[in-house]
């Protein structure tokens, strides 16, 4: 990402995350409060509350590292992702599903960081080659392509997946993400 995006990405995100680090930090204020009066039961719903803020403020910032639409494409963004994630034991996801103009391509990218299902994908991802998997390159980033999909596993607690397509357009929608800014996520 250029240092003109990135300016442009920060710029953008912080009045939404002013406005929603009020409400958190009131909220962690009143759980003081609560704790300061007794109140154990309702300084830990307080804490909950604003962990849900904070881990809310982490997905959205997850989700900004979908790329854009390739020139000629839509890019339509999964807002569900996150509660079928709640069930599969938490973690963060991200998913765009990306059609072309006249509908006659399409891949799906998605990402998932803290999730047990990183960690046993994850493996397969590092052991592609030993698992006959057609091992790529895009950078520095290794990228396992198998059956009309292709993994990646960024600093390990990330896992990105791409379907549909051929192996070229997979590799081009690779190509696509910011996997330095990736890797950087959280630090």
């Amino acid at each position: 990402m250029n240092r003109f995006m990135s300016f442009a990405l920060a710029a953008a995100l912080t009045l939404p995350f002013a406005a929603q680090a009020d409400e958190i930090s009131d909220t962690l204020q009143s759980a003081i409060e609560a704790y300061n009066d007794g109140d154990i039961t309702y300084a830990l719903e307080e804490l909950d509350f604003a962990r849900q803020k904070l881990m809310a403020l982490r997905t959205e910032a997850f989700q900004q590292f979908l790329p854009e639409a390739p020139d000629g494409w839509t890019r339509e963004v999964d807002s569900d992702m996150q509660a079928g994630l709640a069930m599969m034991g938490g973690g963060m996801g991200a998913n765009a599903d990306y059609r072309s103009a006249d509908g006659s391509q399409y891949y799906s990218i998605s990402m998932m960081a803290d999730n047990a299902m990183v960690a046993s994908m994850g493996a397969m991802v590092a052991n592609a080659a030993a698992m006959r998997m057609k091992v790529e390159r895009v950078g520095r980033q290794r990228v396992a392509i198998n059956d009309g999909q292709a993994m990646a596993l960024v600093n390990n607690p990330i896992l990105i997946t791409i379907e549909g397509g051929d192996e070229a357009l997979l590799m081009q929608a690779m190509e696509g993400i910011d996997f330095d800014a990736l890797s950087n996520f959280g630090n």
